[in-house]
């Protein structure tokens, strides 16, 4: 496929394409929107960053053609409040010059604009589940008139618990209608909802399941503890100017929020911004928008930010923890590399966490190469309560693989219950010996 061109979309599509800067369809692209202007449904399974989104959004728009009615005929289903918005943009990029009228709804605010935005009439509603539901039940959203249905990011919603939510909606929009279905994983729950939600459907899978993108060259250091993280976190910022921009994705936000403090009074306030699900939804935005005009060089980010975030220019990705949701590092290392660039992938990987490593390396096909950590970097010794935790979760991660496994502090629970024993006998028999005592003072007397 030469350009967009040959898909026969009509002349306000094509020029807004060029104004957005693409020249030539990426392989799901080249493959999906032949089949969705036929009509067809699709189940489309590509990894992040290779343009699923233009995929469906370039033929819905082609095939609505102009506004109208008052209620929505495409449903576009996203995850995240992130990725909606990211969908929403391509939307709003691509129908420049069509009067199509878009409209996104996501919770985390009070629904009474997108109550009267929804009210102004819309062509496509690009919504999160619960956010749907909610405006569908109090009466605002008609799906009647409803052509197109698609998941985008199936896989991440099923990990997020969506799947009750999903069926609820399939209840209240039309049987007739074209589904889409798109995701960087096929799981189990991903080939449930797909049976529930496609009929007969045109698979299109452009790389193996869960392939990390050839564009992202990956790397992981084996270090002994969080102190050490840090140091080495510092040495990369200090050391290599190549970390131009960079996302470090921590496992919770208590780990985020610390990781944020130490970089921010390193480098300064207006260097590095943390988002997670504790952050307010405009903060989030802001940060989000300030990363992507270059104005930050840092983002922090729990796996809030795993999906939907699209800047094309991240050079680095760091896994500061190694994701426990093992899907999530090939997300997370898809937000590098993107649209033909290149990107780095670092993973920190402590003793806890080796374990998790080798489920990705087994999920990817490929084992991950490993570097030696910088002669010059300070390894900090483990403290004790870090070590006790590292070995508690060890404990619990080799009896998640053998339910018989006994581990190292079920044996001293043991004779730690053994000594308690022994202590109460030996209590029990002095509490005896005094009442004996007691007894033969008082025949005496």
């Amino acid at each position: 496929m030469a350009s967009f061109e040959d898909f026969k979309l009509n002349k306000q599509i094509q020029n807004a394409i060029a104004e957005a800067g693409y020249t030539q369809p990426t392989e799901i692209q080249e493959k999906a929107i032949t089949p969705v202007l036929a009509g067809q449904d699709i189940m489309g399974i590509a990894q992040t960053g290779t343009g699923k989104t233009a995929a469906y959004v370039l033929p819905i728009l082609m095939k609505l053609k102009y506004a109208q009615g008052e209620n929505p005929r495409a449903l576009i289903l996203s995850p995240t409040r992130e990725l909606a918005m990211q969908i929403d943009e391509h939307i709003r990029m691509f129908s420049t010059y069509l009067d199509l009228r878009s409209v996104l709804i996501y919770g985390g605010l009070g629904p009474k604009t997108q109550k009267e935005l929804l009210a102004k009439g819309c062509d496509i509603l690009v919504a999160t589940p619960g956010r749907f539901l909610d405006l569908y039940l109090a009466g605002d959203i008609v799906t009647k008139e409803l052509k197109f249905l698609v998941l985008d990011e199936a896989d991440k919603m099923m990990d997020m618990g969506f799947i009750g939510k999903i069926h609820r909606i399939l209840e209240v929009v039309p049987r007739k209608r074209q589904n889409l279905l798109f995701s960087a994983t096929m799981s189990e729950l991903v080939r449930k909802i797909a049976g529930d939600f496609l009929a007969f459907p045109t698979v299109i899978e452009v790389t193996e399941q869960a392939t990390p993108a050839k564009t992202v060259t990956q790397s992981v250091y084996h270090v002994p503890n969080l102190r050490t993280k840090i140091n080495l976190l510092n040495y990369f910022f200090n050391q290599d100017e190549r970390f131009s921009r960079v996302i470090v994705f921590c496992k919770t936000k208590v780990v985020a929020d610390s990781v944020f403090v130490f970089l921010e009074r390193k480098f300064g306030s207006d260097n590095v911004r943390v988002i997670h699900a504790n952050k307010g939804q405009n903060t989030r935005i802001n940060s989000i928008n300030a990363f992507k005009e270059g104005a930050i060089r840092i983002l922090v980010a729990t796996d809030v930010a795993a999906r939907g975030l699209d800047v094309s220019q991240v050079s680095h990705v760091i896994n500061f923890d190694v994701p426990i949701v093992i899907e999530d590092y090939v997300h997370r290392i898809g937000r590098t590399g993107r649209a033909s660039n290149t990107g780095d992938a670092i993973t920190f990987c402590n003793p806890a966490e080796v374990y998790y490593l080798q489920k990705i390396e087994k999920l990817i096909r490929q084992e991950i190469p490993e570097e030696e950590v910088p002669d010059e970097l300070l390894v900090d010794v483990t403290p004790y309560d870090e070590r006790q935790a590292m070995a508690r979760e060890i404990d619990a991660q080799k009896r998640k693989e053998n339910p018989d496994f006994k581990g190292a502090f079920h044996e001293k629970k043991f004779a730690s219950k053994g000594s308690n024993t022994s202590k109460n006998r030996k209590g029990n028999t002095t509490r005896k010996h005094n009442k004996t005592t007691a007894k033969k003072r008082a025949k005496r007397r």
